[in-house]
């Protein structure tokens, strides 16, 4: 009886030194800016508010009451609460909660686009310049200034202009005029994170080139490069916007807040709630994103523990 009691308080004693291990563990990168980021819960609202109007701009058809192109020739201008049409309508008779939905698609659709676009430059632009240095680094690093010398949205205003009205000319338009930030950020990275031990260790075992810059510096980027991916998605809706508050938007009939706040503010005083619905939603839109990048910078900033 004396063994038995003897064996089961040594397994007790090693189930609670293998818990007390797992409890001391330490903590990956993701889970700790994870544990900061829910932390704020100005910025975990935002989130959520982010994904509903993802999902809203996903099932627009769905979600919206009507077409953004149906006309109802009997309610021109119908105020808030109308038969059929809970937010109104325009001039023409269009239902402005539908056109609010389809337009968050496209403003949705052309911010993930351009951002991507402009991601996936920055990345081959930081990336080469920051491993191969030399003279390679000193002309993409040209380019990237003579870029950042050229006002960005001039620049997409001018290709717009050249490429036409369309959902691929605004997103090439506007990816193409905004990834320089981000490259010298990836390049800045790159340069800080090639000289640490496990890339030397990577090189040691044969890794080169193209294996380490992906595989070994890459993953260790992707914090700093995701909060400017955050802060730049609502600077590309808000560039969306005002292309179409110049006329250089998504071809009618196709809706844009830009353009549905600039037919609206024709009726500020007759029927304010043309502009005053797409205006805010606009801006609630803005705002939650950049909370969420706000929130995200935090999370991945490397002194927030020791605050």
């Amino acid at each position: 009886m004396g063994t038995i009691a003897l064996s089961e308080g040594v397994a007790a004693d090693l189930t609670a030194g293998s818990t007390l291990i797992e409890q001391e563990r330490p903590r990956g990168q993701w889970a700790r800016a994870w544990d900061r980021f829910r932390a704020n819960r100005l910025a975990l609202g935002s989130l959520v508010f982010c994904a509903l109007l993802i999902l809203a701009a996903l099932a627009a058809p769905l979600v919206a009451p009507h077409h953004y192109a149906e006309v109802d020739y009997t309610a021109r201008l119908a105020p808030i609460g109308a038969p059929g049409h809970p937010l109104g309508t325009d001039l023409l008779g269009r239902d402005i909660a539908g056109r609010l939905v389809y337009g968050l698609r496209t403003a949705l659709f052309v911010a993930f686009g351009a951002e991507l676009t402009a991601l996936v430059l920055a990345l081959l632009v930081g990336l080469v310049a920051g491993y191969r240095g030399g003279r390679v680094e000193q002309g993409l690093m040209g380019l990237t200034d003579v870029m950042y010398a050229f006002p960005s949205y001039l620049f997409a205003v001018v290709l717009v202009t050249v490429l036409g009205r369309s959902l691929f000319a605004l997103i090439l338009a506007i990816g193409i005029a905004s990834w320089v930030t981000q490259a010298r950020l990836v390049r800045a990275q790159v340069l800080t994170l090639k000289q640490r031990e496990y890339v030397e260790a990577a090189k040691a075992m044969g890794a080169r080139g193209t294996t380490i810059a992906v595989k070994y510096i890459l993953p260790n980027a992707i914090g700093p490069i995701l909060v400017t991916t955050s802060f730049a998605i609502p600077a590309a809706i808000s560039a969306e916007a005002g292309l179409a508050l110049l006329g250089l938007g998504v071809q009618p009939p196709t809706p844009s807040w830009g353009a549905m706040i600039t037919d609206g503010m024709r009726y500020l005083l007759a029927a304010p709630h043309v502009m005053v619905f797409p205006a805010t939603l606009f801006a609630l839109t803005l705002l939650a994103f950049t909370w969420v990048g706000d929130g995200l910078r935090d999370a991945f900033d490397p002194t927030a523990e020791q605050r």
